[in-house]
Parts: structure tokens; C-alpha cells; sequence
């Protein structure tokens, strides 16, 4: 039996979670939460070419605070099995010999069910190395799950015992710390969100959101691309203090947004009668990485005419999207990861981020740890980590 936290469906509860919403964050962590600690069965191998793992650290991620909060779309309903343990951003010890990792391995998890996990034929976008757009998570050796921590039959990284495939699992570096390694797998999504904005040298970028997700997009953007001036829309202290350090040109408040942005681009500014401000003019690329309705209309509404925008965080709201038709915007999502292009060379993107997780000042990023029995503890300190200046908040299954 293995201990684990477990989110099952329950219709009121999402109802009611969905109905608190921000406001009450405790309520989340707590009574509304469609969570439950549990010994489960210990998740059997489903096929050759898989292994178990032993969770050392696990992220909570702003998908899984989306999903705990009944802020989701049901677009994925038929794309997740229940009850299924959360728990995507994962660095842990393979218990078995697995193709070519030997048992006592340290690893890290993409998370992703692709084709070659579920032991089906290649789909068009798997067979061109783009795994995160698999057609087939609900095919195969497994139940539907789009990832590991939204899959009933895997387990996730919020237990102390999960299965993954070889095609999932990365060997890290024994110099590479726990607290480095569980960051392995948003630095990856930074990375592929950085290289989907594909800025021009010197072009201009916004990053909405200073959360773990913004910055690791600004670090990439700063390592991976010729980026010129980037501008950080961050709220809290700490995370301005954090986008300067990580090479941002300038970090603004979400009020001050739009005037820096009308300054910085020399751009015309405008006020309708009802909504929000927006720009003729602005910057060249944008990523929103916060995904609510407030950051996605301010990428929208600066950037101009013909320019990207990246949708990096989870979408949980609607936005008026009069500016894509109006400026002829280009509008792309970054879900995951995946062979990424970098100078000239075709490397999987948590190949470069274990490299740059070793390299980068990540030092103190992971703010607290829990065992799974405070998991609700972990989930309140999670939903307030912002105000409360954590930018990543992990589960140690050893801890008790």
C-alpha cells in the first residue's frame, strides 16, 4: 500500500470551489477540497518499458491549484481518468531496471503519455518528436490521462510510489540537488514557452506573471533567444526583486503595465468607453503565464500590429479577443515540452534545462517542503505563495 493524495469527483465540491474561487483560498486547501489522503494500491507495471519510482520531491503547480479550484476547463474531462493522484513535477528514484536506467537512478518526469508510453503506434505529432501534442492520451497500456498526476492508473508524484515509462524518465546529475531537479520540469515548459515566442534579436517581449512559470520563461528568453528589451509584469515584491535578477529590463506593477509599455514601444494608448486600455503599437511578443482573463487581455491589448502571443499558463477565463481579429495577431499555446530547436541543434528541452537548472541562480526557489499528511497545509501556503513570497511549494512523500 502506498500513501497518497487522491482527487476524486465530486460535483458539489467543484461547484462549490468554483463558486469561492479566489477569494477564499483556505476553503480550497480545505473543506471544498476534492481531495482525500489514502492508502492506495501500490500502481502495478502495465508494460514492459516501464518502472516504478519513488517520489523524492513533488511541485504543486498552478494546473494543479486550476484544477483543485474547479477553475478548468471541461474540455479536459474526457482526457483524465478518476480518482488519480496529482503530481506532475517529479524527481524521484527509479526502483527498477528500466532500457538502459539502472534501479537506484536518480530521475526527473516528463510527465506526458504519449504514444510511446501507451505502447500504440506513432502518432503524426509523436513521430515528429512533438509529444505534448499527442492525439492518443486515452489510447493504450493506461487509462486516459493527458500526464502523469491526471491519470488514474500511473499514480502521480503526490504519493510514495508512481509508474512511469522510459520515455518519461531524464537521469540527473548526482551534483544536481533535489531542490534543483523538481524544477526540472517548469524550466522545461519555460524553455518551450521562451522558444515558442521565437523573438527576432532585439525584439521587444512581455512577460505576464512572475510566478515560477514567468520567470523560468524570462531566464530562457535570456539564454535561449536574442531577445532585446524585456519588460516583467510582476505583484509582489519578491517577485520583482526575482525578475531583476533573471535579467528582466524592467518589472512593473500590473496597473503601470500599459503606460511603461506605451513608453517603452512609443506607442499610441486609447481608453474605450467600457474595458480595458489597449495600444496601437506595443511590443513584438508577448507570453502570458498567469492564464486568467486580466493577463491574457493585457497581452492582447499590447502588442502590435502582427506580433505573437503565448499562451504558457493554463487559460481558466475568456478574454475579448477583438485586438487578434483588429491587429491580425498571431496567437499560439505552449502546453508542455519538446525537441526544441536551439542554434542550429535539435535537443529535447529537459535536456537543456537539467543543464540550466545546474547553472542558473535557482537557489532557494523551492520555499517549503511538506509531508503528504499536511497536505492541506502545503495547499494553503500554495494558493497564497505569491503575498507570502514562495515561488514553489513541493511535497517530500518520505516526510511524515
Amino acid at each position: 500500500m502506498t500513501l497518497a493524495i487522491e482527487l476524486y469527483r465530486s460535483v458539489p465540491r467543484y461547484v462549490a470551489a468554483r463558486a469561492v474561487g479566489d477569494r477564499l483560498p483556505g476553503l480550497l486547501a480545505g473543506p471544498l477540497a476534492p481531495l482525500r489522503l489514502v492508502n492506495r494500491e501500490d500502481p502495478g507495471v502495465p508494460a514492459e518499458g516501464w518502472g516504478r519510482v519513488r517520489p523524492h520531491l513533488a511541485g504543486i503547480c498552478g494546473s494543479d491549484l486550476a484544477t483543485i479550484g474547479g477553475r478548468t476547463s471541461f474540455y479536459f474531462s474526457p482526457l483524465v481518468s478518476m480518482p488519480f493522484v496529482p503530481g506532475h513535477e517529479v524527481v524521484g528514484e527509479l526502483l527498477d531496471d528500466v532500457d538502459g536506467l539502472s534501479a537506484g537512478t536518480r530521475v526527473v518526469l516528463d510527465p506526458v503519455l504519449s504514444c510511446a508510453a501507451r505502447g500504440v503506434d506513432p502518432c503524426p505529432s509523436c513521430r515528429s518528436g512533438l509529444a505534448g501534442r499527442c492525439d492518443r492520451v486515452t489510447m493504450g497500456h493506461v487509462s486516459p490521462g493527458l500526464q502523469t498526476g491526471f491519470c488514474a492508473d500511473t499514480g502521480g508524484g503526490w504519493s510514495g510510489l508512481m509508474v512511469a515509462h522510459r520515455s518519461q524518465l531524464h537521469p540527473v546529475p548526482d551534483a544536481l540537488p533535489d531542490t534543483r531537479a523538481v524544477l526540472v520540469e517548469p524550466l522545461a515548459c519555460g524553455i518551450h514557452a521562451a522558444l515558442r515566442a521565437d523573438p527576432d534579436a532585439g525584439a521587444s517581449v512581455l512577460v505576464v506573471g512572475a510566478g515560477t512559470l514567468g520567470l523560468f520563461t524570462l531566464l530562457a528568453l535570456r539564454e535561449f533567444t536574442q531577445a532585446g528589451r524585456i519588460t516583467v509584469v510582476a505583484k509582489h515584491r519578491r517577485q520583482k526583486e526575482q525578475a531583476a535578477r533573471f535579467g528582466a529590463t524592467e518589472v512593473v506593477g500590473p496597473e503601470e503595465a500599459i503606460g511603461s509599455l506605451r513608453r517603452s514601444s512609443r506607442a499610441l494608448r486609447f481608453k474605450p468607453e467600457r474595458g480595458r486600455e489597449f495600444l496601437l503599437g506595443g511590443v513584438d511578443r508577448a507570453v502570458d503565464c498567469v492564464g486568467s482573463k486580466g493577463s491574457l487581455e493585457l497581452a492582447l491589448r499590447t502588442t502590435r500590429a502582427g506580433g505573437r502571443v503565448v499562451l504558457a499558463g493554463l487559460p481558466v477565463a475568456g478574454a475579448d479577443l477583438t485586438p487578434v481579429w483588429f491587429r491580425e495577431l498571431e496567437v499560439v499555446g505552449a502546453y508542455t515540452t519538446s525537441i526544441e530547436r536551439v542554434n542550429g541543434t535539435e535537443r529535447h528541452a529537459f535536456e537543456l534545462a537539467i543543464e540550466l537548472a545546474a547553472a542558473a541562480p535557482l537557489e532557494d526557489l523551492v520555499g517549503a517542503t511538506y509531508g503528504l499528511s499536511w497536505w492541506r497545509r502545503a495547499l494553503d501556503h500554495a494558493f497564497d505563495s505569491g503575498r507570502l513570497g514562495t515561488f514553489k511549494v513541493a511535497f517530500d512523500p518520505r516526510e511524515r
